[in-house]
């Protein structure tokens, strides 16, 4: 027969209460109270809608300034032209 531990302290059912099998994770009497913190506006999706402000915006702002850049604004310099490099002599 082993010895009895002196402090009262088993180790077998230590291990049966902290698997998340066991009766006493099912009727959690904390469960009610934490479940707040993982629903509604404190959803992960929810926590993290907010990190970055005003991203949406700006992406969107500088979309349109770079097609309105590339259709409308017209290049004056002309880099592609041969004649360019004559006049400098």
């Amino acid at each position: 027969m082993p010895a009895r531990n002196p402090t009262g302290f088993d180790v077998g059912q230590f291990k049966a209460a902290a698997s998340p099998s066991s009766v006493w994770a099912k009727r959690d009497p904390w469960a009610r109270n934490e479940t707040w913190r993982y629903t509604g506006p404190f959803s992960r999706f929810n926590r993290f809608k907010g990190l970055f402000p005003g991203f949406g915006i700006a992406t969107v702002a500088f979309t349109a300034y770079c097609a309105y850049e590339h259709f409308f604004m017209k290049d004056d310099h002309h880099h592609g032209d041969s004649h360019h490099g004559e006049a400098h002599h």
